[in-house]
């Protein structure tokens, strides 16, 4: 796949002749149409494109993969943690919720399968399956081939929005099938969540900027609903990239609260990296001083000859093992099939 052209396509944007690869997010605040892969383990790859252009929301199928997409056989997924040992560590993290070490943590699992021909993978093709399956407002795909980077993503979540030193977040936190499923908890969790997003904003914006002017919204997905919020800032004279990042990753949804103890207790029971999943995904215009990252969510990256995506949920008190395995996998169940095909 070495031979393969760099090309991303990112909400909307089509960017093609490479120009530099950095992993200095102080580049964001340079010049240039920057594609940023950043993996929840903070691993960040900025590539820094010449042409880039506009394209409708379904654009990806004016991009022609080199091969046909073939994705694995349904039935050789495996996830990093089995039902027993998830439900296992869900009534765990309630112990950590009871002895008050934590309020909410997100508990992962990595799913991945063989590609039939890994020599012949090109992601181009699995993009263009997701955007008529599964349909997302920060679709995206990156084909890096020089550092082995090709990520899938058909993301809901705006983990950063910037428009000079405004910046606007939107975590997602409450799944169900229709909005009727939401639970009390799913709102009390968002609620959390907004909490830690405001108090990561604040550490780089303006004094009393910080607002949420959308609290717990329903928003319908393929197959599911969410609960999503709205936080937005005014970042204070003298921040950037680099400091926005450093004050807000990983993203608040995707760890819990408070993320320090949150992100231990994630380290304790997930046995493998997350990697691109969990992380962000996006584009930004340096000369215009604007960009949008997405939260590496519903997301699927190729490693090792292996076809890779996670899911996950957050847990609180009042969470029920056999419920939390159900939510991974009614994120999972869709994507996972389009994938294979």
């Amino acid at each position: 796949m070495a031979d393969l052209p760099a090309l991303a396509y990112v909400n909307g944007r089509l960017a093609s002749d490479l120009l530099d690869l950095t992993s200095d997010p102080a580049a964001l605040d340079s010049s240039g149409f920057w594609v940023v892969v950043e993996t929840y383990e903070g691993e960040l790859t900025a590539a820094r494109f010449g042409t880039v252009r506009e394209l409708s929301p379904a654009g990806v199928h004016g991009i022609q993969p080199r091969w046909p997409w073939r994705g694995p056989a349904p039935g050789t997924w495996q996830s990093s943690i089995d039902e027993g040992t998830y439900r296992a560590a869900v009534d765990k993290i309630r112990d950590y919720v009871a002895s008050g070490e934590v309020y909410q943590a997100n508990l992962c699992r990595v799913m991945a399968a063989p590609l039939p021909d890994p020599g012949a993978c090109d992601v181009i093709g699995l993009a263009r399956l997701l955007v008529v399956g599964n349909p997302a407002p920060y679709a995206s795909v990156v084909r890096l081939p020089t550092v082995g980077l090709d990520v899938v993503s058909a993301s809901p979540e705006l983990y950063l929005g910037r428009n000079g030193h405004r910046v606007v977040s939107r975590p997602i936190k409450g799944t169900g099938r229709t909005a009727a499923e939401l639970l009390p908890k799913d709102r009390a969790e968002n609620v959390m969540i907004v909490d830690l997003v405001r108090n990561d904003l604040g550490r780089v914006s303006e004094i009393g900027s910080v607002e949420v002017p959308q609290l717990c919204a329903v928003e319908e997905h393929p197959g599911l609903v969410h609960l999503v919020s709205t936080v937005t800032g005014r970042m204070r004279p003298g921040t950037g990239w680099p400091e926005l990042l450093a004050a807000t990753f990983p993203p608040g949804s995707v760890t819990g609260a408070p993320k320090f103890s949150a992100v231990r207790i994630i380290e304790e029971l997930e046995p493998v990296p997350r990697g691109p999943y969990c992380g962000a995904i996006g584009w930004v215009d340096a000369d215009r001083r604007v960009g949008e990252l997405a939260v590496g969510i519903r997301t699927f990256w190729v490693a090792d000859g292996r076809l890779h995506f996670g899911t996950g949920a957050g847990i609180t008190w009042g969470s029920d093992p056999a419920g939390e395995w159900a939510e991974t996998e009614l994120k999972a169940s869709r994507l996972v099939a389009l994938a294979s095909g």
